[in-house]
């Protein structure tokens, strides 16, 4: 069994066919998939999908490509529902945008101290933009947990990450066949333990699928290539991973 802890199956990409992509995923031993939420709109259709299906869970929260347009009080009343498990996407982007790193900066620890109080893991984006990710939540070691998500990082801010008590994720670029040594190095060097896996669907699908649409079902490349860097079967990934993913999300299999 596996569990998907990174799915944006509440994307119109994916869910106008979400009973397909469920099969899929299934077929491929993905029982459990985290639906994740960028702003009001996609947390809501998250919640939806986890209501409506047993095995897809929801996540709240303000991602830093959509803090101009969105107000992340706005999603208190979300945090209700027994079916979301973390706050996230947040984080901070400075590939895409730089001209508003104050108010990222702010939405992100905003965001961060909603989680303390309604102690939840974070699920953080971090996009050339480690350094000032790992400041930020570096002021409440002990206090935040979570995973640093699509880690693309060197292995120095692996270590860092895995210091403050958070998970590394490890996604399709794992299966890249070229610009991927420092991901391999990571995958190779740190303990199963800190390590959640994830496809970011319906971006950065996997060899053999790159440049396709992406889903969870393709999390099973993920974890082989893991398993051919460590020199371990695959079911002990598997098995790792998803203990990581009910401790860190408290889900119950």
């Amino acid at each position: 069994m596996m569990i998907d802890t990174h799915a944006h199956i509440n994307f119109e990409e994916l869910s106008s066919n979400i009973e397909t992509i469920l099969h899929n995923a299934q077929k491929k031993c993905v029982e459990k998939i985290i639906a994740i939420g960028v702003d009001l709109e996609s947390s809501i259709k998250a919640i939806e999908l986890a209501k409506t299906y047993s095995n897809i869970y929801a996540t709240v929260g303000i991602h830093p490509g959509y803090v101009d347009d969105s107000n992340h009080l706005d999603l208190d009343s979300l945090y209700n529902n027994e079916k979301v498990i973390a706050v996230g996407e947040i984080g901070l982007d400075f590939y895409w945008r730089s001209d508003n790193k104050e108010i990222q900066i702010k939405i992100f620890e905003e965001q961060i101290k909603k989680a303390i109080k309604l102690n939840l893991p974070i699920i953080i984006h971090t996009r050339n933009s480690f350094s000032e990710s790992y400041e930020i939540v570096k002021k409440y070691k002990d206090k935040v947990y979570g995973v640093f998500h699509c880690f693309s990082g060197d292995y120095e801010d692996a270590l860092k990450a895995i210091d403050l008590g958070f998970y590394i994720g490890i996604d399709g670029p794992i299966t890249f066949k070229n610009k991927n040594e420092e991901l391999i190095k990571i995958v190779k060097n740190i303990d199963l333990k800190h390590i959640l896996i994830e496809t970011d669907s319906p971006y950065m699908s996997p060899e053999p699928f790159r440049g396709r649409k992406n889903e969870p079902s393709n999390l099973y490349y993920i974890a082989s290539k893991i398993a051919q860097i460590k020199k371990v079967p695959l079911d002990e990934v598997t098995k790792i991973t998803t203990n990581n993913a009910k401790m860190l999300f408290r889900i119950e299999v």
